[in-house]
């Protein structure tokens, strides 16, 4: 088991103590709840864990280093940068793909800079949802800024990331 995992059962204990000491009966309201959120979300998961697998074989590694490696890091975090902002889908299928892309040897810069557009700025959510409820002008005062800062984030990231991985 790695740190991630251990935080994660770390304060699920913490959470079923405090649950258990306010009504015995949370914790199997918090399973039922658990549930719920599951059925919502499986097709989601299961979709973006098939995406991520495909990827995993149809991307060669030559590819992969070339387009996202840390050889080319400008072309790398451009690349992620456009790629964050075309490709579709929320979380469920993000991740799985990021993590696998990370795992195939794509450089964190360009990671950091796909994650970010794809979840600064979406152009679908801007168009049903924030222009009609917000307006052009607040749509427009946060898209800009949101579709300029993921490229400083992968550079800083990539940086960052440096500092954090020589521990």
């Amino acid at each position: 088991m790695d740190v991630s995992t251990w935080i994660l059962t770390g304060l699920l204990v913490v959470a079923l103590l405090v649950a258990l000491a306010k009504d015995p009966a949370m914790p199997v309201r918090g399973l039922l709840s658990t549930g719920k959120l599951l059925r919502g979300v499986w097709p989601e998961l299961l979709l973006g864990f098939l995406l991520a697998g495909l990827l995993d074989v149809l991307i060669p590694q030559p590819v992969l280093s070339r387009w996202l490696g840390s050889e080319h890091m400008a072309q790398g975090i451009l690349v992620g940068w456009v790629a964050g902002l075309a490709i579709p889908g929320g979380p469920y299928l993000l991740f799985p793909v990021a993590a696998n892309l990370l795992r195939s040897g794509a450089a964190p810069g360009p990671l950091i800079a796909l994650l970010t557009a794809k979840t600064l700025v979406s152009p679908i959510r801007m168009l049903t949802y924030e222009a009609p409820l917000l307006g052009w002008p607040l749509t427009l005062a946060r898209f800009i800024p949101g579709v300029l800062l993921p490229p400083v984030m992968g550079l800083i990231g990539q940086y960052l990331y440096g500092l954090f991985s020589d521990r």
